[in-house]
């Protein structure tokens, strides 16, 4: 396909909603998973830290 004007290049022969609407969708989906997979990372490293925190502690000592 060519396109004479900008005007056209957006519109891509009528489908322009479609092909536009498809690659924001995708934009979306994947910003929206980074996102997702942020907060995880950082729950997780916290919770590892959490653990090692607890595991350089004393143990309590046992009753006799």
């Amino acid at each position: 396909m060519s396109w004479g004007t900008w005007h056209d290049f957006w519109s891509m022969g009528g489908q322009g909603l479609y092909v536009w609407g498809s690659y924001a969708v995708t934009l979306a989906v994947i910003v929206t998973e980074i996102c997702v997979l942020l907060v995880k990372r950082k729950s997780i490293l916290e919770h590892l830290g959490r653990l090692s925190r607890l595991s350089r502690r004393k143990p309590a000592p046992r009753p006799q």
